[in-house]
């Protein structure tokens, strides 16, 4: 496995949120190790543009993985090696998590909780393809609360040749809603002898610290939380040295300049102004969170359609903002 710290802090694989421009920017932040938004085997194996948008990767993103899905796995081990010899990630990674029913109706995400038997023969495979490169995965607690059994399908994993297993703390029917069940995640940390990542509701340096202290798990898995506020990751490394301190919030103002930033660099990547800011509304939407006013600024964004016009909205709330304070 790639070196990592002690206590690694991940950014969660997100499908259009966690491409090249946005790892880069939680890697600035402090997140130890990336994946890349989830792929099907079956794009890799046509190769089309899309695809390749998915996998492309920085030097500077390094320790980076690329996450796979798929329920064949012949066509799963073919496409990780395709993978491998494409662009040299440091680790393949499996989606057994994802609950979106465009990829659980084709038996892929977690629909494979349901079938340990298919689910080994997927992990076996891709392990045989790819060997040295590690292989990874990523599992929910369960397809429903009462078929919970990520402790049976990490011992599973562990034995087909898995070195790491991220552990997404909710099952397949609840999505995203609920609470993150840490009981289950640390039971899976005491089940195999892997590292086992904890993820689910690390939204600020205290939740992370309480994981810590309370779970055998070997780092954590940040998603929703980074979307609004990459910086989660220097706050939480900041309380996990002991030196709270060290960290400073940014103000509104180095927080619209983040945004705008990234709207230039997804421009620059994309070179297409129009399109990359269509497709950073949603992100846009994302980073108001917690700004005042952000309700109004999420109407605001669904209409924006230029880096300039971002700009403008930054600097009309900006100065909102200025005239309401006391």
């Amino acid at each position: 496995m790639i070196p990592t710290p002690d206590f690694p802090l991940f950014l969660a694989p997100m499908a259009g949120v966690t491409n090249t421009v946005f790892r880069q920017l939680c890697r600035e932040h402090g997140a130890d190790v990336l994946t890349s938004e989830f792929v099907s085997a079956e794009g890799i194996l046509h190769r089309n543009s899309r695809t390749q948008e998915y996998v492309e990767f920085t030097p500077g993103e390094r320790p980076v993985g690329v996450q796979l899905f798929g329920a064949d796995p012949a066509h799963l081990g073919e496409a990780a090696r395709a993978v491998v010899d494409w662009v040299q990630p440091d680790f393949i990674d499996l989606n057994f998590g994802c609950p979106v029913n465009k990829v659980v109706c084709k038996q892929g995400g977690s629909a494979l909780l349901k079938d340990c038997p298919l689910l080994e023969r997927v992990a076996r495979a891709v392990v045989q393809a790819v060997a040295p490169v590690p292989v990874t995965a990523k599992i929910r607690i369960g397809w429903s609360a009462a078929t919970i059994n990520a402790p049976t399908t990490a011992r599973l994993l562990e034995d087909s040749g898995i070195t790491r297993i991220a552990v997404h703390g909710r099952t397949k029917e609840q999505g995203y809603s609920g609470v993150a069940d840490w009981d289950v995640i640390a039971e899976v940390a005491e089940a195999v002898r892997v590292p086992v990542i904890g993820n689910g509701d690390i939204a600020s340096a205290a939740d992370a610290l309480k994981r810590r202290r309370e779970t055998r798990v070997a780092g954590l898995m940040i998603g929703r939380a980074a979307m609004t506020s990459p910086w989660i990751f220097s706050e939480i490394k900041a309380a996990m040295a002991g030196d709270a301190a060290a960290f400073r919030a940014p103000t509104l103002a180095e927080r619209w300049s983040f945004v705008v930033r990234h709207c230039r660099l997804e421009v620059l990547r994309r070179g297409d102004e129009r399109r990359a800011i269509h497709g950073m509304r949603a992100r846009l939407m994302a980073y108001s969170r917690g700004m005042p006013h952000g309700r109004h600024l999420r109407e605001r964004f669904a209409r924006v359609e230029s880096v300039a016009g971002v700009e403008d909205l930054a600097a009309a709330h900006l100065a909102e903002c200025a005239a309401l304070a006391p």
